[in-house]
């Protein structure tokens, strides 16, 4: 679909590469523009981080603190459909690469600058991450504990969303484009994206004084929670619509609890003991094989190391052999290339965008512009 589109691509760590990754599954040529030393992200986790977040992406190494290497950068973008950045504000600015420097010399450009707060205000120079995303937003506070206190998450919610905010920004600039002719900005805050996720919950509380969101999906009634098996691993049971509910209760042979379907997961509600001892008494994989057979919102809460092996993942190959998770689980097509070396294809992008000659790649690799 995006076939011809190339994109330039200034990030580091995650939201940023995880938005061109889901750009270049769908067809677009990502040149990943890289310091000498690489995105930080190859050095951290062991270099997984960036392994899983880079497939599919051509590498450039350009040192964008000399003059030269900034002038490759703009010629770069002058010939490209978009722009990916995500320094703190102010500092592509600094080094010409901003919106209004690729404007200039590219008025059709695409810019998106990925920020944790926006390009203004109070907190739009401050360094922060996932976890500072995850709390100013408040959707770290509808994670807790039975205390009340917030669980510390293992998974960088912010970073994610905050990537897909700005993949669905890069393509309606792009479907704007195809409109109007003209190009655009776009400043994503990963804090807002963030924040974004709480509609329901600001309306609820403003309107009714509850801050946890839709009161029947928080664990509150026996029919929508999880339920702990006989191997000491849990099932998610969402039967919340009386049908689901229905068919749940009469596979079991319960047809007597038809009318417990919202009633308190509490241990003086004898339904609810009886439903808790039900589900120890089968083994998870039981209970999802019932889960396939039975169309009643049942599930399996499968670990990391489970989901190659589900059905659901495993018929679409969404899982690859070798441990990356494919973007788009609809789309039949090739495997994209393994992540490239820093500046793999620096001399082919600049032969290819720029058509210079192998002397002047020579100059340029001797001068510490290119590596």
């Amino acid at each position: 679909m995006l076939k011809g589109i190339k994109i330039i691509d200034f990030t580091n760590y995650i939201p940023g590469p995880f938005a061109t990754l889901r750009l270049a599954e769908l067809g677009a040529e990502i040149i990943k523009v890289e310091a000498p030393n690489g995105d930080p992200a190859r050095h951290s986790g062991g270099g997984l981080v960036f392994t899983a977040h880079n497939r599919g992406k051509k590498s450039i190494s350009l040192n964008l603190k000399q003059e030269e290497g900034r002038g490759i950068a703009l010629e770069l973008i002058q010939k490209a459909d978009a722009v990916i950045e995500s320094f703190r504000p102010g500092v592509m600015d600094k080094l010409g690469l901003g919106y209004d420097a690729a404007r200039s010399i590219n008025p059709t450009i695409i810019y998106c600058s990925i920020t944790g707060y926006g390009n203004s205000g109070k907190m739009a120079g401050l360094g922060s991450h996932d976890l500072n995303y995850m709390s100013v937003s408040g959707a770290l506070f509808q994670l807790t504990d039975g205390s009340g206190r917030p669980v510390h998450p293992t998974q960088t919610f912010a970073d994610y969303i905050g990537g897909l905010a700005a993949s669905e920004r890069i393509l309606a600039g792009l479907v704007g484009r195809g409109i109007t002719g003209e190009g655009s900005y776009h400043c994503i805050s990963i804090a807002d994206s963030m924040t974004s996720l709480m509609t329901n919950h600001v309306l609820i509380e403003k309107e009714m004084g509850y801050p946890n969101g839709v009161y029947t999906l928080n664990g509150t009634v026996v029919s929508y929670g999880l339920y702990e098996t006989k191997d000491g691993k849990y099932v998610s049971l969402a039967a919340l619509e009386p049908k689901f509910w229905r068919n749940f209760c009469l596979a079991i042979g319960r047809d007597e609890w038809l009318t417990a379907q919202y009633s308190k997961p509490k241990q003086d509600n004898p339904i609810y003991v009886e439903l808790v001892d039900l589900f120890k008494r089968k083994s998870q994989s039981e209970w999802a094989s019932f889960g396939l057979d039975v169309d009643c919102c049942l599930t399996p809460v499968l670990k990391t190391g489970q989901l190659a092996d589900h059905p659901l993942f495993k018929e679409k190959g969404l899982i690859t052999p070798d441990g990356q998770v494919k973007m788009h689980g609809d789309l039949n097509r090739e495997p994209c290339s393994p992540p490239a070396g820093i500046g793999e294809q620096t001399k082919e992008i600049l032969q290819e965008f720029l058509a210079v000659t192998d002397e002047q790649i020579l100059d340029w690799q001797e001068k510490g512009i290119i590596k």
